[in-house]
């Protein structure tokens, strides 16, 4: 692994994006417009860092951080051992790279696509990716630089509060959505996109998507609001995404980045944790064999789908690797967000009593509705059969996970006793609880998504570390609540810095203080 900071954030990119910058063939600016490289090399270089495609910028926000707190993926690297994210203690040069990496990536090329179209569509499409890209941002972090960040991206700049960041937000996606459906049947060229190319409906179908998602994050803080936007997202013209076909899906020109950090990085950085592999072990669920790689140990009763658990002393040796993998190959598509997890958030939105509209699927509520159509367009996904039958268990609860080779690695607690069928009779609590442990299995492998999800609900019950060194600034009962912001804003941006974490975090600046939407116990 190669630790990465502010200067390789800005001046180097995926998939060859940095090219945007150089000339080889001394093309005229005039020309270069004239044949869509500029606008195409801005709009995809800014989609290469909502998930990074850049490896080691993947492998320390998506693997080490969002992998760990999400319950997807664990440390199988014993040189991480003592200053990882697993155990609450990982070193400077980890913190600092959602920050100051994917956010001047992200501005910088934000204004490369105004300055090379004024084009109404793509210069709206812009404004969604920055949306998508950002709220991951303030997610981790908090309050955030981000109204007052020039076109330059320095964010040497006075920080919003999370809520302004939010409302902001929704403001741009609103504009971006009213000036798409103005423009609704004016496609762009799929040169310029990697997700949809080119096709307005379906970026219409994400923005929506995206702002329900937000509206839901903040339902416990914010519940006007919240409510606003959420039946916005649904009642509008197109609405957001309802089948596998409005899936978002970067494609790669290169090499899948989970691919590398799984398997080609010390023969793997990474394993499967043993949160998602325990649940669906538990539930016998289907898609176990598209989701995970066997495990492989001498034991051979001992096989099946084993993950590693997170936050606990990685042993050194091959002992390690033979825990199962995440199934990726080279050329598989990166995901960003799909139609099983707004089918959820609709569950939820029902839940709360917002009206999400009609379900696809027949049930005796809309809360279950739009929970079974979660299911079943998971299933669907990943070609997998039997969600009808999945879908109606309402016996098997998640596993309790036992390590087939270190004994001392196995989980003493008490697992999760949520079953899978919808129970009509059960309290608000319980259904949510159902709904967001079927839609952290969907989603897979967004672990940013999973870790914000269970800092908002506190499902799916997670394991505990087993090694917590924060010092006493993380609980080990609530686990990690955000991280620190980096050494370079106490150094550089000391004011806009001081006045944030005095005025707008609410608390010590530390990762056991939780960011605004995250109130709940």
């Amino acid at each position: 692994m190669i630790g990465v900071g502010i200067s390789s954030g800005i001046i180097s990119c995926t998939e060859g994006f940095d090219s945007y910058n150089t000339n080889p063939y001394d093309a005229t600016k005039e020309e270069m417009q004239r044949d869509g490289y500029m606008l195409s090399s801005a709009l995809t270089g800014m989609e290469a860092w909502v998930v990074p495609l850049d490896v080691n910028t993947n492998q320390f926000i998506e693997c080490l951080l969002g992998g760990n707190y999400g319950g997807y993926l664990s440390d199988s690297n014993s040189g991480f051992n003592g200053k990882n994210f697993s155990t609450y203690n990982p070193e400077e040069h980890w913190l600092r790279v959602p920050f100051n990496d994917v956010i001047p990536n992200i501005f910088i090329r934000h204004t490369q696509v105004a300055d090379a179209t004024d084009d109404p569509v793509p210069l709206a499409v812009s404004d969604i990716i920055k949306v998508a890209a950002i709220q991951r941002i303030t997610d981790i972090y908090g309050p955030i630089p981000y109204s007052e960040i020039g076109a330059d991206g320095k964010i040497t700049a006075p920080y919003d509060s999370q809520k302004d960041v939010y409302y902001e937000m929704f403001d741009e996606l609103n504009d971006a959505i009213n000036i798409l459906l103005q423009n609704r049947t004016n496609d762009f060229s799929p040169k310029c996109d990697r997700v949809y190319s080119g096709n307005v409906e379906h970026w219409i179908k994400f923005a929506n998507s995206l702002k329900l998602r937000m509206a839901i994050r903040i339902s416990n803080v914010d519940p006007e609001k919240a409510r606003e936007m959420g039946e916005d997202a649904v009642s509008g013209e197109v609405g957001t995404m309802s089948d596998n076909s409005d899936n978002a899906f970067m494609t790669v020109s290169g090499t899948n980045p989970f691919e590398v950090i799984m398997y080609e990085y010390n023969n793997g950085d990474s394993r499967v944790c043993a949160d998602i592999t325990s649940y669906m072990n538990g539930y016998n669920d289907p898609r176990r064999s598209a989701y995970f790689t066997e495990s492989t140990f001498d034991i051979a009763e001992s096989n099946g789908y084993i993950g590693l658990r997170t936050g606990v002393q990685i042993p050194g040796g091959n002992t390690v690797k033979q825990y199962s993998n995440m199934v990726v190959k080279t050329d598989s598509k990166v995901l960003w967000m799909n139609a099983a997890e707004t089918a959820f958030l609709k569950a939820e939105g029902a839940l709360r009593g917002w009206t999400m509209g009609l379900p696809e699927v027949s049930a005796s509520s809309a809360a279950e509705g739009f929970y079974r159509r979660g299911i079943e367009l998971s299933f669907g996904q990943w070609g997998v059969s039997g969600a009808d039958e999945y879908a109606e268990d309402n016996k098997n609860t998640p596993q309790l996970y036992t390590d087939p080779v270190n004994p001392g690695f196995s989980y003493t607690g008490t697992p999760a006793s949520i079953t899978i069928k919808w129970d009509s009779s059960a309290d608000f609590e319980t259904n949510l609880e159902r709904i967001i442990t079927q839609k952290w299995i969907a989603d897979f492998p967004l672990g940013l998504e999973a870790w914000a999800e269970y800092r908002r609900t506190g499902y799916p019950r997670l394991m505990k570390a087993q090694m917590n060194i924060s010092g006493g600034k993380v609980s080990t009962e609530r686990m990690a609540r955000r991280l620190p912001y980096p050494q370079l804003e106490r150094e550089d941006n000391t004011e806009n810095y001081d006045y944030a974490v005095a005025n707008l975090l609410k608390g010590p600046d530390n990762m056991g203080t939780d960011v605004w939407w995250a109130k709940k116990d």
